[in-house]
């Protein structure tokens, strides 16, 4: 069942990997942040970000590991979906504290909503493999394609962020 899908995840992978260590330099952009305010982009911004990649970077390895069925596959992607859904929770709250920025519309959705939509679908594929149906290696592309977005348009308002906030100083 997994096969078919191993040039999927060679690719999301390698991704998820690079932009890890893409968003490492942009980080250092910020070297000359406060505290108070590396402190609250970090929890905001920068680690569920750096969560979305590695997220990626995780199921890939998951779905390319050689398993002798589907199903281990399946309960190692559908606990991570959850353990993803219930720290999208939580960061959702932590930007709603967060006093520098405010999330509406196009913004909210990237950030929170497409996380929280991807981190459910990876829960309903890992579910799925588990019984064997046929679509839930969809389910799992859709997951890793979703948190690459929301990385992607995470780091890329990281950085027009820090960018901003240096030419302040």
């Amino acid at each position: 069942m997994l096969q078919p899908w191993t040039n999927v995840f060679n690719l999301t992978g390698a991704a998820g990997g690079q932009l890890i260590g893409l968003l490492f330099v942009v980080v250092t952009f910020g070297a000359g942040l406060t505290a108070a305010q590396s402190h609250t982009a970090n929890r905001a911004f920068v680690t569920p970000t750096l969560v979305n990649f590695s997220g990626v970077l995780f199921q890939a390895i998951v779905m390319l590991a050689p398993w002798p069925s589907a199903r281990p596959a399946g309960i190692v992607l559908a606990i991570g979906g959850a353990l993803g859904l219930t720290y999208r929770i939580a960061t959702i709250i932590w930007k709603g504290k967060a006093d520098f920025v405010a999330l509406r519309g196009f913004d909210w959705a990237a950030f929170n909503g497409i996380p929280v939509f991807a981190n459910a679908s990876l829960i309903l594929g890992g579910i799925g493999l588990v019984v064997a149906n046929p679509y839930a290696p969809y389910a799992i592309a859709l997951a890793s394609t979703l948190l690459l977005a929301a990385g992607i348009y995470g780091a890329w308002s990281l950085t027009l962020w820090l960018l901003k906030n240096r030419e302040k100083r």
